[in-house]
């Protein structure tokens, strides 16, 4: 019989950690993409905002901090230009292919 895990116990996955290349990031954007899910796109969007120092990403985006963070929460329904300038500061270009 397998020894029980006991979920407490386990280390909290923290994305961002994982998130340490460009490569990583395009191919993380990539497989969320392919979920069609606005809320899903923000809250990666936020992981790499996190991964890549939140305070720069929000300068760089013309942007508060706190609106970066309440704009990329998970759930969070921001305005296509918000996720325009988030993607420019973050330095991913969003591409189009046909389905």
């Amino acid at each position: 019989m397998a020894e029980k895990i006991n979920i407490a116990d386990l280390p909290e996955f923290d994305i961002t950690e994982h998130l340490d290349s460009d490569q990583a990031i395009a191919e993380y954007i990539t497989v969320v993409l392919e979920e069609d899910d606005p809320a899903l796109l923000a809250a990666a969007l936020g992981d790499i905002a996190r991964a890549k120092g939140m305070t720069d990403i929000a300068r760089a985006a013309g942007m508060s901090r706190e609106s970066l963070y309440k704009a990329l929460r998970p759930n969070a329904q921001p305005r296509f230009d918000t996720i325009v300038k988030v993607c420019k500061a973050l330095g991913i270009r969003l591409h189009a292919e046909p389905v």
